[in-house]
Formats: structure tokens, C-alpha cells, sequence
């Protein structure tokens, strides 16, 4: 029985409605969060120190490297329902936070390496002149002690279930809490289910699930519909503000449903946060090249 089924199943048996548990479900989604590893614990990956690169392929980023942040081995990952990441291969996170934070959504400072399994692999030599590529505002060296992670899976719900807070959200999403009728049973069920272990703004990295909204800077899916709306404006459309506001709220929507995740990490800076977003679709065909990158002030 899958977590889904664990679900329905659970929920069902309180003698709540199957359809409204359904509705429910959709929005029900598990993450993979990763900490420090301790001993005994199965290890799948590493936060900073060298990234294992195929071999002939140069470190990402050409003539400006980009730092690395971590890798996971997408085997030793625990299953997940729902993620749709690969069964095998590894995936390698790169990003430079302070050129990123200016230039979003860019690809020029940040990027996702898939490397298939049975690829064959070296570790990359740090680039040349490593110890002198710092960052602009903050002594961070290029290439950050090594730390091995650990994983397990959590669940995890959109804000507006979590926060029963409607206000500035599309009419689908209202008109949803209006018809879960026993949304707070419903979210009793996953606590059960699932208790929670730690917190998982403390985890390393967070792959899957919803995004967070850290610090100042605006959840990036926020931003993302923003930019939307603004390029119908740029295309000649006249809305009203209470126009935009609610093609505004109705694309964020669209896009959460849209996008996931693939990977949330805190920065070697105190004021800097990774989030890289892929649509499922083209995490399902690992088109890893379509990835965002949103970085965010924590302050």
C-alpha cells in the first residue's frame, strides 16, 4: 500500500466522504527532506565539497564557474509517490547565490546536472584559481567542506489547508475549502499518519513538496505569476488592478499545480536561499535544462 492509499484508506475509515478525501489527496504531496548524516544512517548524497563529474565533461559554468552546492543518488533515495524523480542516476546542483538573486529567472548562475547511471565518473578538480573566487559581499570560500545527507519522506500541504487562509487566493482554491467540509479531520489524518519529526526549515535540502516563502522575497511561484500578468500588460492589455490582482491569484495556482520543487537548500550565506523549480512534466522526461532558479533573501 502506497502512502496515497495509506491515506484514503485511513481517512475513509474515520467515515469521511470518499470524494472529498480524493479532492483532497490531490493537493496532498511528499517531499524528500535531507540532514547531516550520522552513523549507521544510509546516506544519500553530499552537501558541498567536490562534485563527481562525468568524465571529459568540464565544471558547469564555462569561464565562471558556478559553486557547487550538493548531490543526492537518486537510488538511494527513498521512493517517493508522486515526485516522478529518476529511479537511478545522480542529480548535481550548482548555483552562484548573489548573481542568481540579481538576475532571476536566469540560467546563466545556476544549474541541474543529471548524470545517468553506469555513466563513468571522476571527481572534478576544483577550477583553476579556486581559492580566489569568493563571493561579492561575503568571505565564502568557492568550495565548502564536504557533508554527507541522509533522507526520509514527509508530507506535505499548500499553505491555504495548512493556514485555513483564503483571502488572497484564485476562487478555485476558495471554492475548494468551502466543499472539504472536514478539511480539519483530513489534516488530523496526516499528522497521524506521519508524525512530525524535526523542523523541516532545519533540513539541508528539500526535494519536492511545496514551495517555501522565506524570508522578504516573495514565494517564487508568486513571483512567477506576477511576471505573467505583467508581460500582458507589456503585450498591450488593460486591466484594472482588481483585474490583475485576480489573473494574478489564478495563475499562481495554475503554476503551483504546474511546478514543483526539485530542489530548496539554505546557502553557505546567512541571508541567501536555493529554489530550484521544474515543471513535473519535464521532470518526468528529465529535462533537466528546463529548471528556474529562484534565490531568496531570508531577511
Amino acid at each position: 500500500m502506497d502512502r496515497y492509499e495509506q491515506f484514503r484508506s485511513a481517512a475513509i475509515d474515520r467515515g469521511i466522504p470518499e470524494d472529498e478525501v480524493g479532492r483532497f489527496a490531490e493537493h496532498l504531496r511528499f517531499a524528500v527532506w535531507a540532514w547531516p548524516g550520522k552513523d549507521g544512517e544510509e546516506l544519500v548524497g553530499q552537501m558541498g565539497g567536490l562534485p563527481r563529474l562525468p568524465v571529459g565533461v568540464e565544471w558547469p559554468g564555462g569561464e565562471s564557474p558556478l559553486p557547487f552546492i550538493g548531490s543526492v543518488d537518486c537510488a538511494a533515495l527513498p521512493r517517493t509517490e508522486g515526485l516522478g524523480l529518476p529511479a537511478d542516476g545522480s542529480l548535481l546542483f550548482f548555483l552562484h547565490h548573489e548573481e542568481d538573486m540579481d538576475e532571476h529567472p536566469s540560467s546563466a548562475y545556476s544549474q541541474v546536472l543529471y548524470v545517468p547511471a553506469g555513466t563513468e565518473t571522476e571527481v572534478a578538480a576544483p577550477p583553476p584559481d579556486h581559492d580566489s573566487r569568493t563571493f561579492f559581499c561575503e568571505d565564502i570560500p568557492f568550495v565548502i567542506p564536504e557533508q554527507r545527507i541522509t533522507a526520509r519522506v514527509r508530507p506535505e500541504l499548500p499553505d491555504w489547508i495548512e493556514d485555513r487562509d483564503v483571502q488572497f487566493k484564485a476562487e478555485s482554491v476558495k471554492q475548494l475549502v468551502d466543499e472539504l467540509k472536514h478539511i480539519d479531520q483530513l489534516c488530523e489524518v496526516v499528522g497521524e499518519l506521519w508524525p512530525e519529526k524535526g523542523n523541516r526549515y532545519l533540513s539541508t535540502l528539500q526535494i519536492g513538496g511545496y514551495c517555501r516563502n522565506v524570508g522578504s522575497s516573495d514565494d517564487p511561484l508568486l513571483q512567477m505569476s506576477f511576471d505573467s500578468v505583467q508581460s500582458r500588460r507589456a503585450a498591450g492589455s488593460e486591466l484594472s488592478v482588481d483585474e490583475r490582482g485576480r489573473l494574478q491569484r489564478e495563475e499562481e495556482h495554475r503554476l503551483v499545480l504546474e511546478w514543483l520543487p526539485l530542489a530548496q537548500f539554505s546557502t553557505q550565506s546567512d541571508v541567501y536561499y536555493g529554489c530550484f523549480l521544474l515543471r513535473a512534466e519535464d521532470l518526468a522526461a528529465k529535462r533537466f535544462d528546463q529548471m528556474r532558479s529562484y534565490t531568496m533573501f531570508t531577511e
